[in-house]
C-alpha cells in the first residue's frame, strides 16, 4: 500500500541533540566543557533514553522534562562538572533552542509538497516541542506534533504508535515511520509501520526481533522512500 503518512521522531532524528552540549562549550565562561561536550551529550542523551524505559517499565511516568533534567545531572556528575548551576542552566536552556539537522526543511517541504501527511511523534512534552519546531522554523510543514504526554507512557509501547493511526485514520502499512533510535524504529516496524532508522553514527543494528526497513546516513533520501 503506498505511503500517506510520514512521521518523525524528534530528538536526534530532526532535531541534534549534541547542539546544546556543543554550543555551550563554545561560549565565554564555559571553558570546562570544551573538551569533554561530546562526551557529557552522549552521557545525557543516553540516561535520558534510559530513564524513559525505566520508567514506562515501572509504570513511573514523568515529564519528558524531569527525565531530561535527570539525565543532565548524571551527566555533569559523570563528567566532573556537578555544582556548576549556572552552566547547568545554560545546558537546559539550549535543549528548547536545539537545531535542526541541515537536510529537514527541505525534506519535509518535499513531502508537504508532494500531498503527504506530516508529523513528529515524541517522547517530549508538548511545550519541548513547540519550543523546538519554532526555533527550527518547521512549523508550516507539519501537519501536527504528537507527544506521549496524551497517553501517559514512553516509547516503544503500542499505545504511542496508536496516537498516529488515531490522528491521520491511516492503516499501519501506509505511515513510513523515521527515527534516529534503533529501538525505536524496531519497535515501530513491530507494530506494522514502514520504518526507516536513521544511523547517523554508523551503529551496529540493535539485537531485537524486529528490524527497519530501511537503514540510512540522514533524511535526504526520505521523499523518495515515501514514493515522491
Amino acid at each position: 500500500m503506498a505511503i500517506t503518512t510520514c512521521v518523525f521522531d524528534a530528538y536526534g532524528t530532526l532535531f541534534d541533540v549534541a547542539a546544546a552540549a556543543r554550543q555551550a562549550a563554545a561560549e565565554p565562561g564555559n571553558e570546562a566543557l570544551r573538551d569533554t561536550w561530546p562526551t557529557l551529550a552522549n552521557h545525557w542523551r543516553l540516561k535520558q533514553l534510559q530513564y524513559t524505559w525505566l520508567r514506562a517499565v515501572a509504570d513511573a511516568h514523568a515529564d519528558f522534562w524531569d527525565v531530561t533534567q535527570d539525565g543532565l545531572d548524571w551527566a555533569l556528575e559523570a563528567t566532573g562538572l556537578q555544582g556548576d548551576d549556572a552552566l547547568r542552566q545554560r545546558l537546559l536552556d539550549l535543549y528548547w533552542e536545539l537545531q535542526a539537522y541541515p537536510e529537514v526543511p527541505a525534506m519535509l517541504t518535499a513531502l508537504k509538497a508532494g500531498g503527504l501527511n506530516t508529523a513528529i511523534l515524541s517522547n517530549g512534552s508538548p511545550p519541548m516541542l513547540e519550543g523546538a519546531v519554532q526555533s527550527a522554523g518547521i512549523g508550516e510543514v507539519l501537519d501536527d506534533v504528537l507527544s506521549v504526554e496524551t497517553v501517559g507512557v514512553f516509547k516503544p509501547h503500542v499505545r504511542v504508535y496508536d496516537l498516529v493511526q488515531e490522528r491521520f485514520e491511516c492503516n499501519r502499512d501506509e505511515v513510513l515511520f523515521v527515527s534516529s533510535n534503533g529501538w525505536d524504529a524496531a519497535g515501530a516496524s513491530g507494530y506494522g509501520f514502514v520504518t526507516a532508522w536513521v544511523n547517523r553514527a554508523g551503529e551496529p543494528m540493535d539485537r531485537l526481533p524486529w528490524k527497519p526497513a530501511h537503514v540510512l546516513s540522514d533524511l535526504t533520501t526520505i521523499p523518495q522512500l515515501a514514493g515522491l
